[in-house]
């Protein structure tokens, strides 16, 4: 989070002598925040939340949500343009901003502040707000959800990496893209039920499951794994293959979550034969066989102080494979793919 203050100053220094401070983010890393899983108003809670959700609210950015092209106006304006444009665009808000950098917000509060003090026809710089929340464009939009929890305003203003502005974002706008995004991800489920369905109807053995990884997701790390074991028991599947299985899906499930931004884990029976595969979006791997051996490993220190990243995560998943394929494209990302013999 970053806060832009400035003092007030009067109408001939203000334009000339802003110097808005940039406060430093909080102490906590990206990382660990998103490991803790902060509560996600209006849309899941805690641990009750699908994973469906929570993997879309990492892998959606701010960027692709926002608002582009947005009105702004620069200091010199009057507070009456802003009210004219609010009015005729039906907005609340206007960002003041010259050449991308952004020094404050005019509100339909400070327009009606200004009609009822009389200082309507003011300029901009001696009323607008200074004291400013933004986020940034790279931002999980989980980010931008807990910061509309956490602070009572309708819109935040969005910067780039060089500090900006390159958009607007309010809850609406998420609603609208997170509402979307379902959709897409319940029309994926209701075509793999379909298949499914279509598969046992010749009385094949045939069986289907995903699950959604996040990046860094700690809490929920082994769900999956712990899930494939339930369905391998309930067939009554050797208990000896059976560890087998969940030691692969939880070896790969790891690996998506502390070295990838993030993916899915899908199990599947057909017939006699078992099949995990574990694809991720991500950094890629450039040698797969030196990741492959024993206690290779680029986890950081604080994913190593929690007491994953030891680097045994693919070499034991190939270990217990009855057969093992990767495949990874740099800068986009891994698929590993485990099969097991269901009848030796």
């Amino acid at each position: 989070m970053r806060r832009w203050r400035r003092k007030a100053a009067s109408e001939g220094s203000a334009v000339a002598e802003h110097k808005p401070v940039i406060l430093p983010p909080p102490h906590a890393s990206d990382d660990e925040i998103i490991a803790r899983h902060p509560p996600i108003p209006s849309v899941a809670t805690g641990d009750d939340s699908p994973l469906v959700i929570m993997e879309l609210l990492q892998r959606i950015k701010v960027r692709e949500v926002m608002r582009t092209g947005i009105i702004v106006l620069s200091r010199r304006d009057t507070l009456r343009r802003a009210q004219e444009l609010m009015r005729k665009n039906h907005i609340s808000g206007i960002p003041i901003a010259e050449g991308g950098r952004l020094y404050g917000i005019v509100s339909v509060d400070d327009i009606i502040r200004a009609l009822t003090g009389g200082w309507i026809d003011d300029i901009i710089v001696k009323h607008m707000s200074t004291h400013l929340i933004v986020l940034e464009a790279d931002m999980p939009l989980a980010f931008a959800l807990k910061y509309f929890e956490n602070y009572n305003y309708g819109r935040f203003p969005v910067l780039d990496k060089e500090h900006r502005l390159v958009g607007l974002i309010s809850q609406r706008d998420i609603t609208r893209t997170l509402l979307y995004e379902l959709a897409v991800e319940l029309n994926k489920l209701e075509k793999k039920t379909a298949k499914a369905e279509d598969s046992d109807s010749d009385g094949s053995s045939y069986l289907l499951r995903e699950w959604s990884v996040v990046h860094n997701d700690l809490e929920n790390a082994g769900k999956a794994a712990n899930d494939i074991k339930v369905i391998l028991r309930e067939r009554n599947i050797d208990r000896r293959l059976t560890r087998r299985i969940a030691v692969a899906a939880y070896e790969l499930e790891i690996n998506i979550c502390i070295h990838s931004h993030g993916g899915a884990l899908t199990f599947m029976i057909a017939d006699d034969e078992a099949t995990i595969v574990a694809k991720d979006t991500g950094p890629g791997i450039p040698d797969v066989v030196w990741a492959c051996q024993d206690g290779t490993s680029t986890a950081n220190d604080w994913i190593r102080s929690l007491g994953f990243g030891a680097g045994m995560g693919l070499a034991n998943s190939k270990r217990v494979s009855d057969r093992f394929d990767i495949q990874s494209i740099m800068g986009k990302g891994t698929t590993v793919t485990c099969k097991f013999n269901l009848k030796s």
